[in-house]
């Protein structure tokens, strides 16, 4: 199961009301204060609680059994960007949304521009869980504001390298270290019939991680007014890198998500992935005839000897500011991405990577795969998950931004222009994106 991702410390209009938890019973509605209390809510509560995870049911039952006076109702539906995320802005301007709803990282810029989520900042539970989380997920979800928490971190997607252990040492190729040794690699593979990889010409979230590991700013906010800088030098340096590779045809361009892209894999003419910790499951389900011949390694750096990782996936669970239990909501979301017991049922049910620092240690993850040889692959997106940076802004208009984006790199991989021409278009509509729905841009 894929859980994208994307983003890191926001900073966001200081001009937007602040929401916090609410001061008191069944009939308070979240206060716009930041310095509000955030008491229990009296007698028996009900939540709602939105979500596209797979057998979420099962994880929520274990809480409601164990909590009879703050049961959890699940509403599940489509993925954020293929409907929930409409539904919500739709319920939120009708003042019917859920309590609790299931948002990636990089979606929560839109919410919190458009004044939807409660701050649970001043609810004692949470301040005092931060330090339970790895660093750069508490900043995703507070947008490096002190004092502020606009969510629970849920997952994260430290990225590394998947690669064909077997075809590597059939062929006496050393697995890269740095992205020369990459591009090196990639002639001897392709010398040797196959490519290195698939550029993902769609999926605009592993570009994100890529560009995002080698330390791109896209986007940034100095209180008042958003800068979008999506061909910054950093982003020109692996737009121009994946251009090269492509210019000399060492990687394939099959679509993400289809057959095409399993068989390239699973016909073993693709030999690695650089690819977040979940596509362990999609290689895993992809390319079943490739069982035992897998292997994963650190992501390569751009200068040798650097320990530096992107991510590509997770979210949060967010409490929206129409409900009128954010105590009990703020209660249940911790559970669910703090316990061990939450936890070990949602790596089960939906392969989802904690983005809490015990996490890493569950007895499912530090097991040996039998996919991947046997190796713990587990310890090494562990050790990727601490290498994140945490300076990596996502703006409020992400879904346009990655369409826009995407448009241009089709194009790209077929001749018709390049990466660096696609995303300087795509920075372009995204300020014209953001002017038009009265978000303060400085260009």
């Amino acid at each position: 199961m894929r859980f994208r991702a994307r983003s890191i410390a926001i900073l966001l209009l200081s001009t937007l009301s602040i929401t916090a938890c609410s001061s008191g019973g069944d009939d308070d509605a979240a206060t716009t204060t930041g310095t509000a209390s955030c008491a229990p809510s009296s007698g028996p509560v009900t939540l709602t609680y939105t979500t596209w995870i797979p057998n979420i049911e099962k994880v929520v039952d274990v809480w409601n059994k164990a909590n009879p006076d703050i049961q959890v109702k699940v509403q599940t539906g489509p993925n954020g960007n293929g409907g929930t995320y409409a539904n919500f802005f739709n319920q939120l301007k009708a003042g019917n949304a859920p309590d609790l709803g299931h948002i990636e990282y990089d979606a929560l810029p839109s919410f919190r521009v458009q004044d939807g989520l409660t701050d649970l900042g001043s609810c004692d539970i949470v301040a005092q869980s931060q330090s339970k989380f790895i660093d750069w997920t508490w900043n995703q979800v507070s947008f490096g504001e002190q004092g502020h928490v606009y969510g629970i971190p849920q997952d994260a997607g430290p990225m590394a390298l998947f690669y064909r252990k077997d075809l590597f040492e059939k062929n006496n190729i050393p697995v890269p270290t740095t992205w020369d040794e990459y591009a090196a690699a990639a002639e001897k593979v392709k010398a040797a019939g196959g490519y290195i990889t698939n550029f993902s010409q769609s999926d605009i979230n592993q570009f994100a991680g890529l560009a995002w590991q080698a330390g791109a700013h896209w986007f940034g906010n100095d209180g008042t007014n958003w800068t979008v800088s999506m061909t910054d030098d950093a982003t020109k340096k692996v737009a121009d890198y994946w251009q090269g590779l492509i210019d000399k045809k060492l990687v394939s361009s099959v679509p993400p998500w289809t057959p095409e892209w399993d068989n390239a894999y699973n016909s073993s003419s693709a030999w690695t992935w650089v690819s977040a910790v979940w596509g362990a499951n999609s290689i895993a389900s992809g390319a079943p005839k490739t069982s035992g011949k897998w292997a994963v390694a650190p992501m390569p750096q751009w200068t040798a000897g650097d320990k530096v990782a992107g991510n590509w996936g997770g979210s949060s669970t967010a409490v929206f500011k129409t409900s009128k239990h954010p105590y009990e909501a703020a209660k249940f979301a911790l559970w669910l991405n703090t316990s061990t017991e939450a936890l070990t049922l949602l790596n089960k049910e939906a392969n989802l990577y904690p983005a809490t620092k015990e996490g890493a240690s569950l007895p499912a993850l530090k097991e040996g795969v039998d996919f991947y040889g046997g190796q713990k692959i587990y310890d090494v997106f562990a050790e990727a998950s601490t290498e994140v940076k945490a300076d990596f802004t996502w703006g409020p208009t992400m879904t346009q931004t990655y369409a826009d984006a995407s448009d241009g790199f089709k194009k790209a991989v077929t001749g018709q222009g390049t990466l660096t021409q696609a995303l300087t278009d795509a920075q372009s509509k995204t300020i014209s994106t953001l002017k038009s729905q009265s978000i303060p841009v400085k260009e």
